[in-house]
This record gives structure tokens, C-alpha cells and sequence, in this order.
């Protein structure tokens, strides 16, 4: 497949680096000096121009390339561009926005801006957010099989009960398949004797209620969230408030700015919105944060961020999410003691690289950058894989392959080696990096 991506930032050339190994990639920016940094970093080729001009979109080769990803840092930079693509109607383009306006505009027609998909960057580190923090220790999650199965990556705490026991004693769930073991540089396929050990991150696959089981059997401790403090009333922290609401819970909102607080305030009918500094250690004490289950740091910058966290931890806050701007802050963050670090640029980065791969399949997780996968198909009735036994297809894979969860008719089985496929089952699975290709290949 030949793919431009306009744009040579860090969600660009994140974007660019995922594809360029299985296509032929141009990538496009108006700054030279990017363009030639990432056409000698990467297998890509570069081209020196505006995205959004339909002459620069020839150079790079638009009339011959089957997609066209708009990545740029200016939402409507990456409108007008999918607009000029359009012209060329053979043309796949994805839109990358901040503001989720552009997204519902974009959700209530067919194509509208010119764009065939569009992923938004706020909306999505919202949906990351609300998503890790109903699960303590998780350091990410994803749902399959329109919400019935869900994917959990948990970072083992010294002091959790889990830590030092088999795989087969802490296997005490009906419907849970522990996937993977993250250990350093490491993939442990985990059998039952494998010992789980601290600072390990555990993927599963399941239902949601045993990733909730197995959540609380990791810190029994831990229960709810029901105090949640979110610093900062930017897009996505007004975002992750809603979507909050919506899950029933009644987030505290701190805000700087009285007019963006009154505004909010107006929105957001089931928050506490409080107008103050939110690194202003006396209105946190007045507040009780330091008794919060969570806070949820999403200012303006990383610095910023780091700052809220740490002060909250200092204070009491038994766990801290930040919003990273910068992608390699990310683990920094993490290393210093936020317990959670959401990068929106390398969200949206992996969205856009699942969804170019997820042709292939109905929905796809990246782990740990590209390390490994967890895949969702459906069996097709004209597929060799109707019949066929889960031992039956694992002999025709190699090692770092595990089935976690098959759904019929919308119900969750949990696959054993005697379980038959039938046509139209939705089969998720694990695989390896280097295992990906094969089990696409049989499935």
C-alpha cells in the first residue's frame, strides 16, 4: 500500500515509522529541516511543501497512493488537506483533530470535510483516561466484541498478594486469560506454573467483571474510585469530566480561569467545579485532595502536570494520572512516581496505525508500542478456521499466540483446546510482534 502522511511531528513520524516496514510511506511537511530528519531516520521517502496544496499532494504522489493521513498539529489544516485529497477519489484519507467538534460534525455524514475517518486526540486520551482508572494498578485497557471482552495490562505492586504466586493460583477467575507477562525486555507466554513477580506488568483478556475481580484481587486494598479530582478545565479534562458523569461518578473540576470555570460549571451539571490554582498548596489542603482516590492532572503543560501529581502524591492522593504532551516524558513521568502517564499524541498515533492495520481485523490493541498485539476477528463462514478446534489452529501457529476470549451471539466463552470455531464467532487473541503476520494468515 502507498500511504502520504502530512506531517512530520511527533504523531506524523510515530505514524510513519509503525507503517513504513510493510509500505511504501511519503511523508509531507512544510518544515525542511523535519522532512529531512525523518527521510534519514526512516524508511520514508520526503517531500518540502503544504500538505493542504494539491500541487505538493502531486509531487508526493497522491494520483498512485491508496491513503492519505493528515497529521499535522492544526485541526483545520488537516480538514482542508483531507478536502484536497478528496479530489482524487481512490484516495483513503484519515483526519487527525484536537477539538471534538470537528468529530461530531464529522459523525453526522458521509465524508464530511472529505475525510473517511476521523480520530480525535482530546476525545481519546479522555476515553484512555476514564478507561484506566476504573481498574486500580492498570496501566491500560481496551475493550473487544462490542464491550464483552476486555484487554488489561496491570503493573504488579511489590505489595500486592499476587506478587510470588503461580499462574495457577491466581487463576481463580471464571472467564479471565492471563494473556501475557511484561517482564523488562521479556514476553513470558504464562503457563501455570510461571511465577508472577512484582513490578511485572499481567495482560488479561476477559469480562469485564473478572478484569474487575482480578483488579481487586491485585489491591484488595483499593476499592472504588469515588473521590476523583481533575486539575485543569482543558479540553480533555473537560472531556474526561463528561465521560465520568456519564459513568456516574461526581468528579471534583479545579480551574484556573473564572470564565473557562463559570463555563464549565454551566456544562457540566454533575461536577464540583472549583475556581483556584491548582498547585496552590493551601486550597489543596482546604480541599482535602490529599484524601482523594484520584487525581487527574490534564493542565496546559507537562511541567505543570508533573508538578500536580507529585504535590497530590505528597499530600496523600493514593493514585495520579497525567496528560504527557511530550511522548518521551512518558516514562519519566512514570519513573519519578505518577502512577499513570496518558500521552494523547502517542493515543492517537496508535489509533491511527491500529486502524490501518485493523482492515484486516475488526478491532486491534498495540502493547508497549509494537511489541505485541491483541487482535479481534470474526470467523468467516468461506474460512478454513469453521471446525477447527483452538488445538487444532494453535498447532498451525508459532509460540507468543494465546486465545483469550471467543463471543457467539454475543455471549463470552472462554476457549479451551476442544472448543469448535463456528462461523460468525468474534475470536480475540494475543500475539507477538513477530507472531502477528501468522495468526492473520490463519485467521
Amino acid at each position: 500500500m502507498r500511504v502520504i502522511v502530512v506531517g512530520a511531528g511527533e504523531v506524523g513520524s510515530s505514524i510513519a515509522a509503525d507503517l513504513s516496514s510493510d509500505h511504501e510511506v511519503t511523508v509531507v511537511d512544510i518544515d525542511g529541516g523535519q522532512v529531512e530528519s525523518i527521510s534519514y531516520g526512516e524508511d520514508v521517502l520526503g517531500v518540502k511543501g503544504d500538505g493542504s496544496d494539491v500541487e505538493t499532494l502531486e509531487e508526493a504522489g497522491i494520483e498512485e497512493t491508496d491513503m492519505l493521513i493528515a497529521s499535522t498539529n492544526d485541526d483545520r489544516t488537516n480538514i482542508v488537506t483531507c478536502g484536497t485529497a478528496s479530489v482524487f477519489s481512490d484516495v483513503f484519507t484519515i483526519a487527525r483533530v484536537k477539538s471534538p467538534q470537528y468529530l461530531r460534525t464529522w459523525e453526522r455524514g458521509s465524508r464530511v470535510f472529505g475525510a473517511d475517518f476521523m480520530v480525535c486526540t482530546d476525545l481519546l486520551a479522555a476515553e484512555t483516561i476514564t478507561g484506566v482508572i476504573g481498574l486500580a494498578t492498570a496501566q491500560d485497557v481496551d475493550t473487544f466484541a462490542d464491550g464483552v471482552v476486555q484487554m488489561a495490562e496491570f503493573e504488579i505492586p511489590a505489595e500486592s498478594p499476587v506478587a510470588g504466586q503461580t499462574i495457577e493460583e491466581a487463576d481463580r477467575f471464571d472467564s479471565l486469560t492471563f494473556a501475557a507477562i511484561l517482564r523488562d525486555d521479556a514476553i513470558i507466554i504464562p503457563r501455570g506454573e510461571t511465577r508472577i513477580e512484582a513490578d511485572d506488568d499481567v495482560i488479561v483478556i476477559g469480562s469485564p467483571d473478572s478484569t474487575r475481580a482480578f483488579s481487586a484481587a491485585i489491591a484488595p486494598e483499593r476499592t472504588g474510585p469515588d473521590d476523583i479530582v481533575i486539575v485543569g478545565g482543558s479540553e480533555v479534562g473537560y472531556q474526561t469530566a463528561k465521560l465520568l458523569e456519564s459513568r456516574g461518578f461526581s468528579p471534583r473540576l479545579v480551574e484556573h480561569d473564572p470564565d473557562r470555570a463559570r463555563w464549565l460549571a454551566e456544562q457540566l451539571p454533575g461536577t464540583t467545579v472549583m475556581q483556584s490554582d491548582a498547585t496552590d498548596r493551601e486550597f489543596l489542603d482546604r480541599e482535602n485532595v490529599g484524601n482523594a482516590d484520584v487525581l487527574i492532572s490534564t493542565l496546559e503543560n507537562d511541567q505543570q502536570n508533573l508538578l500536580a501529581c507529585l504535590l497530590a502524591e505528597r499530600l496523600g492522593t493514593d493514585r495520579t494520572v497525567a496528560v504527557v504532551d511530550t511522548v518521551q516524558f512518558a516514562d519519566i513521568f512514570e519513573a519519578v512516581g505518577v502512577d499513570v502517564a496518558v500521552s494523547p499524541r502517542k493515543a492517537t498515533a496508535g489509533e491511527i496505525t491500529r486502524f490501518t492495520r485493523g482492515r484486516h481485523a475488526e478491532n486491534i490493541a498495540l502493547i508497549e508500542g509494537n511489541r505485541a498485539e491483541v487482535l479481534e476477528f470474526e470467523v468467516d463462514e468461506a474460512g478454513d478456521a469453521v471446525g477447527c478446534t483452538i488445538r487444532e489452529l494453535a498447532g498451525k501457529l508459532p509460540d507468543g499466540v494465546v486465545f483469550g476470549a471467543i463471543t457467539r451471539n454475543g455471549e463470552l466463552t472462554t476457549p479451551r483446546g476442544d472448543t469448535v470455531l463456528e462461523a460468525g464467532d468474534h475470536v480475540v487473541v494475543f500475539a507477538s510482534a513477530s507472531a502477528v503476520d501468522a495468526v492473520t494468515g490463519v485467521l
